[in-house]
């Protein structure tokens, strides 16, 4: 059963990146297409909350502790999808380019993600602490696992903008 949860969980930590990726690649029309619908991300939180609840395989005493994790959940990824948007629409908006506004507009951001971070660790609290032993394993395992392809993500995001800044280069 463990390793059906493994497998599952790893196909599907490993699709969406590259579902992702393969959109990106093929699409050729901007960024608008790189947002998903409020449908898609119902869908991929629907799958994600799925995966983290099969893997925990949660007793019936700690499936009450489970309610403020989901909402958390889907909190974070509502607040990602908002965010996703709102990039997508300043890049289309033309003018110029603030600095600035651009800082205040991030540190803002970066406020925002923090807060929900933090009430996510805090609904993760007290259901983390019920654990048994080998619950908290496998929370261990697919934290790791999400935090290297959270690693990959930002490895591959920046050496996208290092080829973007080489194309502007001029030759030699």
């Amino acid at each position: 059963m463990i390793r059906k949860v493994m497998f599952v969980t790893a196909v599907a930590l490993l699709a969406i990146p590259a579902m992702a990726q393969a959109q990106s690649d093929t699409s050729g029309q901007g960024m608008d297409e790189l947002v998903i619908t409020e449908s898609d991300l119902n869908a991929l939180t629907d799958a994600r909350i799925g995966v983290v609840k099969g893997l925990l395989q949660l007793k019936p005493d700690q499936e009450k502790l489970w309610a403020p994790v989901e909402q958390a959940i889907r909190m974070n990824a509502a607040a990602r999808h908002k965010r996703m948007h709102a990039l997508v629409e300043k890049a289309g908006q033309e003018g110029e380019f603030e600095p600035v506004q651009l800082l205040s507009d991030r540190a803002a951001a970066l406020g925002d993600r923090a807060a929900g971070l933090k009430r996510l660790a805090d609904a993760w609290k007290p259901l983390y602490q019920s654990l048994d032993p080998d619950q908290k394993k496998r929370m261990q395992v697919l934290a790791m696992r999400v935090l290297h392809e959270l690693r990959d993500a930002f490895d591959e995001h920046q050496l996208e903008i290092y080829d973007e800044q080489e194309e502007t280069w001029p030759e030699e």
